[in-house]
C-alpha cells in the first residue's frame, strides 16, 4: 500500500471572516509579494498579521520557516505557526501540524498528536488529512489498528480524487483487507488510480487482466497498463512488458524488446529478469549468443537467492560454459538451489560430487554455508 503523504506546499490566499479590508490589503500586498519572489516583503506584512493572530498569515509563515523562503529554514518556528493557526480551526495548518508530528519535525514525534490534528482537517473534508489518517488506522500508529476505520477514510479521500487512497481502496478490495473481498470494486478503484497516472495501480490493473481477475482475461489490456507503468520505470511491469513481448501475449512477439524490457529490469535489481536475461544470453534469443554475459545475469539472480538461476549457474561451472570449468563453485551453487528448492539440484549436485575427492566436497560445502550466513555477500 501507499504510505503518508507530506506537507502541503502552497500559500494560502485569504480566508478572512470579517478580518476587516486593511487587514485584507496587507495580506494580499504580503501574498503578491511572496508570489513574485518577493519573501522579505511578505515577511513584513504578514509577521504583524500572524501576530494579532490571523490564521492565514500564522499558515503562511508556518511554510516560509519550513522551506526556508526568505528566511533561515526553521521547523520549530514552522510548527509553532501551524500550531497558532490550527488552534483557530485553519484546515491545512492542521493537516502540516500533523505531518509534523508524524514525522517529528520541528516537534518530537508524537503519532497521537498527529492523529488528532489529521482527525481535525479530515472531517473538515481535506483528503490529504482524511488519507493520512487511514494510513495511521491501517497501521495502528497513535491509534488501535483498524483497517476498517482506514477503509472509512480512504474512500472519504478517494471520492475527493486523492490517487493514493484510491490505489490502497483497491489493494484493500482486491486482498480483503478491512472489507470483503471484492474484485470488482477493487477494479473500479485501481482504474481510477490508474487513469491518474499511479504506475502502481496501473501494474496492478494490468495484472488483473493478465490473470482475468474480477474481469474478463485480456491481454491487450493488460499489456496497454503495464506498459504504461514500465515507462514510468515501475520495475514489476517492466519484467512483465519483457514476458509479454517474449511470448507475444498482448503484442506481436518481439525477442528484442523482450530483452530489453528484461534489461530495464534487471538493472534496478530484479532477480527474475537478471534470469531471464541469463536465459536469453545463453540461447541468443532477441541478442547476440553470449555465455559470459548469461553467467553475469545468473550470478547476480543467484546472489540474490533465486534458485533458478543458481542452478543454471551450477550448470555453467559443471560444463564451464562463460567460465572455467569448476567443480567446487558447481557443487556449491547447486547446493544452493538445492536449499532454495530447486528440484534437480540435488541430482547434479550428486553427479558433480562423484568426480570430486572428500576434501573438495567438504570445501564446497563450507562455501555454501557461508554463502548463506552471509546473504550471499561472500559467495
Amino acid at each position: 500500500m501507499r504510505c503518508l503523504n507530506k506537507l502541503l506546499l502552497v500559500l494560502v490566499f485569504p480566508m478572512f471572516m470579517g478580518s476587516g479590508i486593511a487587514v485584507a490589503a496587507d495580506f494580499n500586498k504580503g501574498l503578491q509579494a511572496a508570489q513574485a519572489g518577493d519573501f522579505k516583503t511578505a515577511l513584513t506584512e504578514w509577521v504583524p498579521l500572524a501576530v494579532q493572530g490571523n490564521a492565514d498569515a500564522q499558515f503562511n509563515l508556518g511554510l516560509m520557516n519550513a522551506f526556508g523562503m526568505g528566511i533561515s529554514q526553521n521547523d520549530k518556528e514552522a510548527a509553532r505557526w501551524y500550531a497558532s493557526a490550527s488552534e483557530q480551526g485553519h484546515i491545512a495548518a492542521q493537516y502540516n501540524l500533523g505531518v509534523a508530528y508524524d514525522y517529528g519535525t520541528g516537534v518530537v514525534q508524537n503519532y497521537k498528536a498527529a492523529l488528532k490534528w489529521y482527525t481535525l482537517a479530515a472531517e473538515q473534508g481535506d483528503a490529504d488529512a482524511q488519507y493520512n489518517l487511514g494510513v495511521l488506522y491501517n497501521r495502528g500508529a497513535g491509534v488501535q489498528q483498524s483497517k476498517e476505520t482506514a477503509i472509512k477514510w480512504y474512500t472519504l479521500a478517494a471520492e475527493q480524487g486523492k490517487v493514493d487512497a484510491q490505489y490502497n481502496l483497491g489493494v484493500s478490495y482486491d486482498k480483503g483487507y478491512g472489507v470483503l473481498e471484492n474484485t470488482k470494486t477493487a477494479i473500479k478503484w485501481y482504474t481510477l488510480a490508474a487513469e491518474q497516472g499511479l504506475s502502481q495501480a496501473q501494474f496492478n490493473l494490468g495484472r488483473m487482466y493478465r490473470t482475468g481477475r474480477g474481469v474478463p482475461q485480456n491481454n491487450n489490456i493488460a499489456f496497454k497498463w503495464n506498459y504504461l507503468a514500465a515507462e514510468q520505470g515501475y520495475v514489476n511491469a517492466q519484467f512483465v512488458i519483457g514476458v509479454l513481448y517474449g511470448t507475444g501475449s498482448g503484442v506481436a512477439k518481439n525477442d528484442k524488446a523482450a530483452a530489453q524490457w528484461y534489461a530495464l529490469a534487471a538493472e534496478q535489481g530484479y532477480a527474475k529478469a537478471q534470469f531471464n536475461l541469463g536465459v536469453i544470453h545463453r540461447r541468443g534469443t532477441g541478442v547476440l549468443q553470449n555465455n559470459k554475459l548469461a553467467v553475469q545475469w545468473y550470478s547476480l539472480a543467484a546472489k540474490q537467492g533465486y534458485a533458478d538461476a543458481q542452478f543454471n549457474l551450477g550448470y555453467m561451472y559443471k560444463f564451464g560454459e562463460g567460465v572455467q570449468e569448476d567443480s567446487n563453485l558447481a557443487y556449491m551453487w547447486f547446493n544452493l538451489a538445492d536449499y532454495n528448492g530447486n528440484a534437480p539440484a540435488s541430482e547434479n549436485r550428486d553427479i558433480v560430487a562423484k568426480r570430486m575427492d572428500s576434501a573438495e566436497i567438504a570445501k564446497a560445502q563450507e562455501m555454501s554455508s557461508i554463502c548463506l550466513e552471509s546473504d550471499y555477500t561472500d559467495c
